[in-house]
Order: structure tokens, then C-alpha cells, then sequence
């Protein structure tokens, strides 16, 4: 959802539930070199909020962190959270392109929840539907306007230059899905609140989910089952995870119920997408953010589904001193839409 097009530089700004965290790239091509990163830890309540004052510390926030890492530019491609953004895949007439648009737009109307004078529409074509040989692809996006117009307020009242604006599962699959891949690749990030899920082919989102299940109600589930206050509740879960031998077994036992909720919804998003693209078999599985620091959850995934599990690099396609790999891999399951957003090419 560009707004301008041939800005050369530009930061990519993650406005997460629980920090704000900016990176800043240089160069062109299929490889930029890091300029700046730098993060702030926010209070959910500031980051989830619509109300103006909240709205206010949250752009104080931003500004303060701007400030800090000196960046050199104010051009910004900014994520939107993904449960504020409605995606699918969708099959249309072929028609000539002055058609199109049109007919997307008609079609539209009866696919998105919201209504169509309130949202900012987006649309790519994908190719061939691969139901119907009459008919194209097309991957469908929508936000409520209103959204984007108290976060757009938000940006320039602390002089920002909104350059576009982004889902975060889109960005984030730029950062962590290596370029030339051509098999179907799922991209799987447990946040706090939800969980993203992403299945790309040929390097284009074909399945995008919000799942209402993130870290959250993993520690929540540990507190009520293990009887324990939140700070150890965190310590329990990301220290044993789902190890069934670490403390005979007790973690796994109190989270598992939420995690098979979780993987539950994993399993329906990849038969889903085999019953449309019959002949793509997933092959990968890249997880971030909680789902590649919590203990056995990787392998969890891998023997249940029987495809390979590797936790996502998000400087993956970023040029690096080799004496800042460790510190920058260390951070890495945090940064990956920050990263994504950097990497737009404009």
C-alpha cells in the first residue's frame, strides 16, 4: 500500500504490542548493507490503544526512539499489525486491465468484512487460478480507513514521511524467506496477543492468518496449571517449554492444551491450502518471535508435520560485519518485519 514511489532512503518502523523497533538499510539490489537499528519497549495498553492521549505517548515514544538512533532520514514504510488487516486469495474473470480494477472492486465488496467506502483496498495478480483456467489470481488486501488515517495523523504530527504501509506477515516474509525459493514455505510468528501464519510460493503470500493464540495464553495457561505468579510462569515456559522430561513433565502439561489449539490451527491453514494447490507439497517451515524460543516447539512441529523447521534469520538477506553477527542473530526473532519493511524495494 504505497503511498510515494522513487524515495531512495527510507527506515522500516515496527509498531508492535509490546515495543517499537526501526531498522535502517542502504543500497540497492538483492542485498543492503545495515545502518541502523535500535528498539523500545512500550506498554501493550499504549500500542493497542485508539484513544488520543494513548495515541500521543505512543508518538512520543516513536520520536524519542527516532531521536536516539539518529537516523538519517524521515521516510518511513510503516507495518499494520496483522489483525487490523484482512487478506485472501481470490479467483477473478479474465478481463482487460481497465476492467480489472472494476471488477476487483465489485468482487471486493462481498469478500471483505468491512464495507468498501470505509476500507483502503490493495490487490496483486498472482497468475492462473489454479481451480479454474478461465479465471486469474488475485491476493486481496483490506484495512479500515480509519486506521490508517489516526495512525498516518499519528506519524506526521512528530514530521515523518509515511512512504507506505505494509501488513507486518508481508514484511516479515520478505525478511525471513530466502529469495529464490520456489517451493511452498510457511512462515510461523507467535506474538503476544496472535500468531502469524504465512504460506508463500514462488516468493507471493498465497494463505495469511491472524491466529488469536500468541505467548500470552501460553503463560496464562502455565499460571492457572502450575499455580504460579507470572514472572516464574515465564521462567517455567521459556526455560522447560515442551520438554517432556525437564521437571517430570510439568511445563508441557500445563501449556500443551493451548499449543495443540495453536497447532490444531496450523494443520487446518495447510490442508486448506493443499486442497487448492494440489500439486504444492510444503516444504519448510520458518519460525520467529516465540514460536523459535520456545524449548521443543520446532521439533514439535517438524515431527507432526514432517517438514523441516529452521528458526528464521531476519538479517538474512542483509549485509553484515562479521563481528556483529552474534549480537544482531540474537535479536533476530524480534526484528524480522522491522527488516521486511527496510527491504521494500520502492
Amino acid at each position: 500500500m504505497s503511498i510515494l514511489s522513487g524515495v531512495s532512503a527510507f527506515f522500516g518502523l515496527d509498531i508492535g504490542s509490546t515495543a517499537i523497533r526501526l531498522v535502517e538499510l542502504h543500497g540497492n539490489g538483492g542485498q543492503k548493507s545495515l545502518v541502523k537499528y535500535a528498539y523500545m519497549p512500550i506498554e501493550s495498553k499504549i500500542a493497542l490503544s485508539d484513544s488520543r492521549n494513548d495515541q500521543q505517548r505512543l508518538a512520543q515514544a516513536i520520536a524519542q526512539l527516532i531521536d536516539q538512533a539518529r537516523l538519517s532520514t524521515k521516510n518511513v514504510a510503516v507495518g499494520i499489525p496483522s489483525s487490523r488487516v484482512f487478506t485472501t486469495v481470490a479467483d477473478i474473470d479474465r478481463l482487460p486491465n481497465n476492467e480489472l480494477a472494476k471488477a476487483i472492486r465489485y468482487q471486493a465488496d462481498a469478500l471483505i468484512p468491512t464495507p468498501l467506502n470505509e476500507s483502503k483496498l490493495d490487490w496483486a495478480l498472482l497468475g492462473d487460478s489454479p481451480k479454474e483456467q478461465t479465471k486469474l489470481e488475485i491476493l486481496l488486501s483490506s484495512v479500515p480507513n480509519a486506521f490508517i488515517e489516526q495512525r498516518l495523523d499519528m506519524l506526521e504530527s512528530i514530521g515523518l514521511n509515511v512512504i507506505a504501509f505494509e501488513p507486518d506477515n508481508l514484511a516479515l516474509s520478505r525478511a525471513l524467506v530466502p529469495h529464490d525459493a520456489t517451493t511452498p514455505q510457511m512462515v510461523l510468528d507467535i506474538g503476544q496477543k496472535n500468531t502469524d501464519l504465512v504460506i508463500l510460493m514462488n516468493g507471493t503470500p498465497r494463505l495469511t492468518r491472524a491466529i488469536p493464540t500468541g505467548m500470552e495464553a501460553v503463560i496464562r495457561s502455565a499460571i492457572q496449571n502450575l499455580n504460579v505468579d507470572e514472572k516464574q510462569a515465564e521462567q517455567f515456559v521459556f526455560k522447560f517449554g515442551l520438554g517432556k522430561d525437564k521437571l517430570d513433565g510439568q511445563v508441557y502439561q500445563a501449556i500443551i492444551g493451548t499449543i495443540d489449539i495453536l497447532i490444531g490451527e496450523i494443520d487446518k491453514s495447510i490442508k486448506f491450502f493443499q486442497t487448492r494447490y494440489t500439486d504444492a507439497k510444503l516444504e519448510r517451515m520458518i519460525v520467529t518471535g516465540g514460536a523459535s524460543v520456545l524449548p521443543e516447539f520446532p521439533l514439535l512441529l517438524a515431527n507432526k508435520f514432517g517438514v523441516n523447521v529452521e528458526i528464521g534469520n531476519a538479517w538474512r538477506n542483509v549485509a553484515v560485519s562479521s563481528d556483529r553477527q552474534n549480537e544482531l542473530l540474537a535479536i533476530s526473532n524480534q526484528f524480522g518485519v522491522a527488516v521486511g519493511l527496510a527491504e521494500r524495494s520502492e
